[in-house]
């Protein structure tokens, strides 16, 4: 029997201006495991993309299936629970909070989902690990807060705070941007070993075009759309 995507779009249209649309996708579908390198310019919608993938979105027409679940049919407090259960975001603007230190924004996922909490032990112990194996050095940085890390350690803080709980959708929004080459490096390993170990979906996005070949498969946003044939 084959399972249903991990992600899957269908006749999805949506437009910040209703009378022109952003982004107007037939289809568009990630299997679950699979690791999907999404690629465009600037301004092209990647971000929109995975707002509408997370529930913080949601289209004008057409639906978004996360999980077999359609979000569209979720009230907004559902959406921020299924987001929290089965969602591991990496915001472009990585989104701590200032006032918590990095420990603490890490374990702050476990702190609104009692199911990825579940999956963890001991969720400072946890965070302490991701941590070091982003190379954070967490004997030194864990009880900083946020706010006094360099861009470089927000952005790994950040990542570490979405894969904690092994939540079955990882969705990166640019997040090896202020990475230098090795550290980059050192995160895809860590990134990839995790999904692999938890068995969760992982969609990047990146600019980042050298980064592609490591992925299952890379998608140009332009290629998803109605008006470009869709050769992904």
């Amino acid at each position: 029997m084959v399972s249903s995507p991990a992600i899957e779009l269908s006749a999805l249209r949506f437009g910040w201006n209703p009378s022109e649309a952003l982004l107007d996708i037939d289809a568009f579908r990630v299997a679950r495991g699979e690791r999907v390198f999404l690629q465009g310019p600037s301004g092209s919608g990647k971000s929109t993309l995975l707002g509408l993938l997370g529930g913080v979105l949601l289209p004008q027409r057409g639906s978004v299936r996360v999980l077999d679940t359609d979000l569209g049919s979720l009230g907004a407090a559902q959406r921020d629970r299924f987001r929290a259960d089965h969602i591991g975001i990496v915001f472009q603007q990585f989104n701590l909070l200032p006032f918590l230190n990095a420990r603490d924004n890490i374990t702050l996922a476990c702190r609104f989902s009692a199911r990825r909490a579940a999956r963890v032990a001991a969720p400072a112990d946890e965070a302490r690990r991701l941590m070091d194996a982003l190379g954070l050095d967490a004997a030194r940085i864990a009880a900083q807060p946020a706010h006094t890390l360099s861009v470089g350690q927000q952005q790994r803080v950040a990542a570490a705070r979405a894969l904690i709980g092994a939540p079955e959708v990882i969705i990166a929004d640019e997040p090896t941007s202020a990475l230098d080459a090795d550290t980059r490096s050192a995160f895809l390993r860590l990134l990839f070993a995790e999904c692999e170990r938890a068995g969760s979906t992982l969609l990047f996005v990146s600019h980042d075009a050298s980064l592609a070949a490591q992925f299952t498969r890379a998608v140009r946003l332009s290629a998803l759309q109605r008006a470009e044939p869709a050769t992904v």
